[in-house]
C-alpha cells in the first residue's frame, strides 16, 4: 500500500468530522450573519477603487444597506468609477436608477429574483384594466384576457387609455429628481423604495436653485419603509381605495369653493376631497403594507389577469375563528428572512402568521406565550393586539356566503353618469409615448355619490360568495357618428372597514343594496297580502328603461349582455331578491336584536317560516 493511501486509510475519519464542522461553522455564521449584519446579501467593496467620492465628499443619508461604503456608487448609477475626469466618470451615468427601463443594470443587478417578480406583476402590466376597457367598448367577448399596458397599439379603447388611463403603471418613468408624493406615477423600485428625508429635500431644493452647482451631501434612502404615499398616486384613482382608507371621497367641488377645512381637503392635484369616515385599520395608525406585504405588492412571479387573482390576504387570515394559521422563523422564505432583516424584528422565537391562499407569512405578525396575536406596525413599531373574529360573525349561519367587507364597509364610492367623448380636433396628450397629440378621448362626470355599496354575487368553484358591488361603468361612448351604453358593476373592496357591520336594514330594506339604484322600498299589506314596491330616486335612462344609478330593474333577472367587469361577478338574481326582501318584511314589525331575528341569524329563516305566527304577512311576489 503507497503512503498516500495508508495516510487517507488512517486520516478519513478526521477529515469528514472536520468537513461537518466547517459546514456547521458555514450554516451558524451565514444565520448570524443574515440577522445581525448586511454581508449576508453583500459583499462589501473596496470604495478607493470608485472615483466617485473624490467629488461627492461626506455625502450621508443613504440607508444601511445601500451606503457606498458597502456597495459603492457605480452599481447603483453605474456610470465609470475608474475615472477621475468629471465628463469620462459620468459617461452611460444613470441620475435616476430604478426605473424598470435601466432597472435589470441596476437594482436588479442584486435584486434579480424581486425585479423579475415586479416585472410580472399588476402593477407593470395594468392586465386587468386594459381587459376590461376592451371588453367594454366590445373588441373582445371577454375581459379575462392578458394584456401589459405597455404594448397598447392603437384601437379606440386603447387611444381611451393612452388619453385617460396609461400613465399609473410601474414602467412610467420617474424623471424628476425628488420624492415620491401625490402626484407620482410609476417610476419603476422609486414608486415603493425612494425616500427622502427633510434634509435630502432641502440639499436637492438648493441644487436645483444654484443651478447644479452646489452638490448635495445627504442622499435620499432606498429602503424597505414603505409609506402610505408611495401608494396614493395610482391608488387614488378609479376606485380610489387609498383616498377611502383615509376616509376621503372625491367631489365635483372647486378649490375656490372649500370654505370648510375640517370637512374638505385639497389635494395636490386640485382635487377636492369630502371627509366620509376613514378605515378603522387607519385610524390606529396602519400602513398599506401592514397588510399587503410584498408578496402581493411585487408580486409572486406569475401573471395575473385581475387584482382580485394576485391578492391572496383575507381578513380572516388575522381575524380567525378558530386557530390562526402560522409558519415558525426557521421556515420563512428568503425574502421573508430579508424583510424581516430590514425592519430588524426580534421575534425569531414565535410562530407568525401565514396567509391561507397561497401560504406567504406575515413577519409583522406574531403569536405570543398566552396565544396573543399581535401586529407590530411597520410605520412606528407599535404593537396591535389582533382580536379573533367576532363572535356575532363566527355563529352568523345565514351569512355564511357573506364577504368580510359586505358588512363592514362603511361607504364606497357610487360614481353615475359617465360620459366619454372622441374629440378628433382637440389637443390631447397620449400617457404612454409622453406626447401631445390631435384628438384626444374626454370624461365627462355626471356626479360623485357615496352610501353603502350594493350586493353582488361572485360565482366561485367552491360556491357564491356575495361580495360588495359598485358602479363601475355606467357609460356612454360617443365617437363620430357611433354611440354605446353600457351598464357595468364592479367588484369592489372599499378599504373603508368600521367595527360595526351595516344593519339589517341596510341591505334587507335597503333598495341600493340590491342594485335598484337609491329610492324608497315601501312594503304594503293589504289584507293577508304583502306587496314591496319601489320609487326611485333618478328618472329611468331612456336607452335601458332603468333608473340611471341601478345596476338592474325592480325585482327582475340580469339583462342580457354585458352586465359587470367580470363574467364571474353578478347582481343578485330574482330568487335571491326574494329571499332579501322576505326578511326585510320580517323587520317591518321585528327589531334587529329581538329574539327571533337573532335566532334567523343562528339558524336560517326557513326553521322559522314552519311556525309562523297568524299576524305575520309575508310578501307575494
Amino acid at each position: 500500500m503507497s503512503a498516500f493511501r495508508k495516510y487517507f486509510s488512517r486520516s478519513w475519519p478526521a477529515m469528514i468530522i472536520l468537513i461537518f464542522v466547517s459546514i456547521w461553522q458555514v450554516l451558524k455564521h451565514f444565520d448570524k450573519e443574515l440577522e445581525n449584519t448586511v454581508e449576508y446579501a453583500y459583499d462589501k467593496i473596496d470604495e478607493s477603487k470608485e472615483s466617485c467620492m473624490e467629488c461627492h465628499i461626506r455625502v450621508e443619508g443613504f440607508s444601511k444597506y445601500h451606503d457606498p461604503g458597502l456597495i459603492g456608487c457605480v452599481v447603483c448609477h453605474l456610470g465609470n468609477g475608474s475615472e477621475t475626469d468629471k465628463k469620462k466618470a459620468h459617461q452611460d451615468m444613470v441620475l435616476i436608477p430604478g426605473n424598470l427601463s435601466n432597472a435589470e443594470q441596476t437594482c436588479g443587478s442584486c435584486h434579480p429574483d424581486e425585479l423579475y417578480k415586479v416585472s410580472q406583476s399588476l402593477m407593470t402590466t395594468n392586465s386587468g384594466i386594459v381587459a376590461v376597457d376592451k371588453y367594454v367598448f366590445g373588441e373582445t367577448d371577454s375581459p379575462d384576457l392578458h394584456y401589459d399596458i405597455r404594448n397598447l397599439g392603437y384601437d379606440s379603447s386603447d387611444e381611451h387609455l393612452r388619453n385617460l388611463c396609461a400613465n399609473c403603471h410601474l414602467g412610467a418613468e420617474k424623471t424628476e429628481l425628488g420624492k415620491i408624493d401625490q402626484l407620482s406615477r410609476g417610476g419603476g423600485c422609486n414608486a415603493c423604495h425612494l425616500n427622502y428625508s427633510d434634509q435630502a429635500e432641502n440639499h436637492l431644493h438648493n441644487y436645483l436653485s444654484s443651478s447644479k452647482k452646489e452638490l448635495p451631501t445627504v442622499h435620499p434612502s432606498t429602503d424597505i419603509f414603505v409609506q402610505d404615499e408611495h401608494c396614493f398616486g395610482c391608488h387614488s384613482r378609479s376606485s380610489r381605495i387609498s383616498s377611502n382608507y383615509m376616509g376621503w371621497h372625491e367631489t365635483l367641488l372647486e378649490e375656490d369653493e372649500v370654505k370648510d377645512t375640517l370637512k374638505y381637503k385639497v389635494f395636490q392635484d386640485k382635487r377636492v376631497y369630502e371627509f366620509k369616515g376613514e378605515d378603522v385599520h387607519h385610524s390606529k395608525g396602519l400602513l398599506c403594507i401592514d397588510c399587503h406585504s410584498s408578496h402581493e405588492v411585487m408580486g409572486d412571479g406569475n401573471r395575473y389577469i385581475h387584482e382580485e387573482d394576485a391578492v391572496s390576504l383575507r381578513c380572516d387570515d388575522c381575524h380567525y375563528q378558530e386557530e390562526p394559521l402560522t409558519v415558525n422563523y426557521e421556515d420563512l422564505d428568503k425574502e421573508s428572512l430579508l424583510v424581516f432583516m430590514h425592519r430588524e424584528y426580534s421575534h425569531q422565537d414565535h410562530k407568525m402568521l401565514r396567509v391561507k391562499d397561497d401560504g406567504h407569512p406575515l413577519v409583522n405578525t406574531y403569536l405570543d406565550e398566552n396565544k396573543n396575536l399581535y401586529l407590530i406596525g411597520k410605520k412606528d413599531g407599535k404593537k396591535h393586539l389582533i382580536k379573533p373574529q367576532a363572535e356575532t360573525c363566527a355563529r352568523d349561519l345565514a351569512h355564511s356566503e357573506l364577504s368580510c367587507s359586505t358588512c363592514h364597509s362603511q361607504w364606497a364610492p357610487r360614481c353615475i353618469g359617465c360620459h366619454n367623448t372622441y374629440n378628433e380636433t382637440q389637443r390631447g396628450y397620449d400617457l404612454l409615448d409622453k406626447q401631445l397629440t390631435r384628438g384626444t378621448w374626454v370624461e365627462h362626470v355626471f356626479e360623485f355619490e357615496t352610501g353603502l355599496p350594493s350586493l353582488g354575487v361572485r360565482e366561485v368553484k367552491e360556491g357564491k360568495k356575495y361580495q360588495p358591488a359598485i358602479p363601475g361603468m355606467i357609460l356612454s361612448i360617443e365617437a363620430g357618428d357611433e354611440e354605446k351604453f353600457e351598464r357595468l358593476y364592479a367588484a369592489n373592496a372599499p378599504h373603508t372597514t368600521g367595527k360595526g357591520a351595516r344593519s339589517c336594514a341596510s341591505c334587507h330594506k335597503d333598495p341600493s343594496a340590491l342594485g335598484y339604484g337609491k329610492g324608497k322600498l315601501i312594503y304594503t299589506i293589504h289584507g293577508n297580502t304583502g306587496k314591496w314596491s319601489f320609487e326611485p330616486d333618478y328618472a329611468d335612462n331612456p336607452i335601458d328603461g332603468k333608473p340611471e344609478d341601478a345596476w338592474i330593474g325592480f325585482l327582475e333577472g340580469e339583462s342580457d349582455g354585458k352586465v359587470s367587469t367580470r363574467k364571474d361577478f353578478r347582481p343578485l338574481n330574482i330568487e335571491e331578491q326574494k329571499h332579501v326582501l322576505k326578511v326585510g318584511a320580517c323587520l317591518e314589525c321585528h327589531e334587529e336584536s329581538s329574539k327571533v331575528m337573532t335566532r334567523a341569524l343562528k339558524e336560517g329563516l326557513n326553521p322559522l317560516l314552519l311556525n309562523l305566527s297568524e299576524n305575520c304577512i309575508l310578501p307575494d311576489f
